[in-house]
């Protein structure tokens, strides 16, 4: 069973912290076992040569037949079994074993009928300063392992630091913003070797600034070549007015104004990329502003009731909204054109206070679209039109403050959702008040 981990230990300071963790203690704990087995050594060596030195001197005094000192002995009681048969057997041997409670070394060889003779060495002193040097190896490893996290943290988070910089400039400039710079330090001190992370930092500024200027190159272009074609325009225009009636001069007149919409709507949308643009904030009705868009893009008749032969407007909450009106209209009327012109009807404008929605019954929204929003000279499957509408809907949405989103409807067909920013309760009540004179607002109740 898998048990999912917690968001953060995927970050690369946490991998960071148990690589170093890992490392150190594992470095730790190989030098601890080798100063452990070298003062080891050390020490059971010196105490084996001290019991061979008693053993020396036992054995001499057995074979005189002198009294034996202190601590040694023919068979004495406590010898271990393994090195009692070791002396048996006429060898000589040492062994580290518990006597009386306390650790002992053991030193046995040789005596007369099979017997063992053997002395005993205090061995408590020594264990002691093994112990001790084991636990002054897991103190001191401890304390380094903690020392080398602290410094090794401290330097990683500063690394993180800076990559979680570059990653927020990264995804403002996916937004759109490409003033945003992530002005790395490192990568403007050229007397100091750059790391990887200010490499990163100055690619990331060098390409944002290169997307800026072909942007802004971009954007002039547009503008000028629409700011030319203005006047060529125009003429070509004013010229086919004065064409005879008949069908060819209807082709050659609905084709201009195409090219007229088409220029005013590149100018539009290089106004919309400068950013310049600037509210004419005005409080208006909401239902009626929608009734009025629905008037105003009509292709049939009314039936007298805000209804046109393939649209309608349905109110069910209506408000206040502080908003610039003319903005508001050519966003509403570039969805219900779009709408019109590439789903099929009825298209329904529902008001529900601060959220107006279109929706067709068509085939709905391009993946592309629902996904990636408006893209400009881009329609689906061979539709007429630019593609700019929905595109300049968006910009002008932008500019109004207001949220603009495309998706399909559940059952079937493109919608589009519009949130306007909302007037405080009170302003919206004292907007909704009659003006001097008794006069009611265009569409209020």
């Amino acid at each position: 069973m898998r048990f999912p981990l917690p968001w953060w230990a995927g970050t690369l300071a946490a991998k960071s912290a148990a690589f170093i963790t890992v490392m150190c203690c594992g470095l730790a704990a190989m030098l601890g076992v080798l100063v452990h087995v070298s003062v080891t050594d050390q020490t059971v060596g010196q105490a084996r040569a001290l019991a061979l030195a008693r053993l020396r001197d036992a054995t001499s005094a057995f074979e005189a037949g002198d009294t034996l000192l202190p601590g040694a002995g023919v068979d004495p009681p406590g010898l271990p079994g393994s090195l009692r048969r070791l002396a048996a057997a006429g060898e000589r041997g040492t062994m580290v074993a518990q006597h009386r409670g306390r650790p002992t070394m053991w030193a046995a060889g040789p005596a007369d009928h099979g017997r063992a003779l053997a002395v005993e060495v205090d061995y408590l002193q020594s264990a002691r300063t093994i112990a001790g040097l084991d636990r002054a190896i897991l103190w001191s490893s401890g304390l380094a392992i903690g020392a080398t996290l602290l410094v090794g943290s401290f330097a990683v988070t500063r690394v993180t630091r800076r990559l979680h910089t570059t990653a927020r400039v990264a995804r403002r400039i996916s937004t759109g913003d490409l003033d945003a710079r992530v002005d790395d330090p490192l990568a403007k001190d050229g007397t100091r070797p750059q790391d990887e992370v200010a490499a990163v930092a100055a690619a990331l500024d060098s390409m944002a600034a290169s997307l800026q200027g072909k942007l802004l190159a971009e954007q002039r272009f547009t503008a000028d070549v629409a700011h030319e074609l203005r006047t060529p325009l125009t003429g070509l225009h004013m010229a086919a007015e004065l064409l005879p009636p008949g069908r060819p001069t209807e082709l050659v007149r609905d084709r201009v104004a195409a090219l007229r919409t088409l220029t005013e709507d590149l100018l539009e949308i290089s106004r919309l990329d400068t950013g310049r643009e600037r509210l004419d904030l005005d409080t208006d009705h909401l239902g009626a502003l929608a009734e009025r868009v629905l008037r105003a893009s009509a292709a049939g008749a009314e039936d007298g009731a805000g209804r046109t032969a393939d649209a309608t407007v349905h109110v069910v909450r209506d408000v206040y909204v502080e908003t610039d009106r003319r903005r508001l209209e050519r966003v509403l009327g570039n969805l219900v054109a779009n709408a019109r012109r590439h789903g099929r009807p009825p298209v329904v404008l529902t008001v529900d206070g601060p959220v107006v929605t279109v929706r067709d019954h068509g085939d709905g929204y391009p993946e592309y679209l629902v996904t990636h929003g408006p893209q400009r000279f881009r329609t689906e499957g061979g539709a007429r039109g630019h593609g700019l509408g929905l595109t300049i809907a968006l910009g002008q949405a932008e500019v109004l403050g207001a949220r603009l989103e495309f998706a399909n409807a559940a059952g079937g067909g493109a919608l589009a959702r519009l949130t306007l920013p909302q007037l405080p309760p009170a302003e919206a009540a004292e907007a909704a008040e009659p003006p001097p004179g008794g006069a009611v607002p265009d569409g209020a109740a």
